[in-house]
């Protein structure tokens, strides 16, 4: 067993390649992306409140990506990767 897909395909987070980059948004704010992510098999939410918790940063998802406040990409690549995904970073 382990988490569903909207499928009902088991997808567990090894086989989920998330991916954190960072943006730039208006008023030269920094936002730290995950993304790659099942959004039914994964709990967006709850991953969402530990990276802001540890980040110390507010977040939202959208899109189906998770958005948190400031550039955390280190931070974030760090736990996703304690969480089993395998994670990479992208961009500059």
């Amino acid at each position: 067993h382990g988490p569903r897909n909207a499928a009902g395909v088991v997808v567990r987070p090894k086989d989920q390649p998330a991916r954190v980059g960072r943006e730039k948004r208006r008023k030269g704010k920094t936002v730290t992306v995950v993304s790659g992510l099942d959004p039914v098999a994964s709990d967006l939410g709850s991953l969402l409140a530990k990276l802001k918790s540890a980040c110390a940063a507010g977040g939202t998802i959208s899109d189906g990506r998770i958005e948190v406040q400031g550039d955390h990409r280190e931070k974030v690549l760090a736990i996703l990767q304690d969480l089993g995904y395998p994670a990479k970073l992208t961009g500059g």
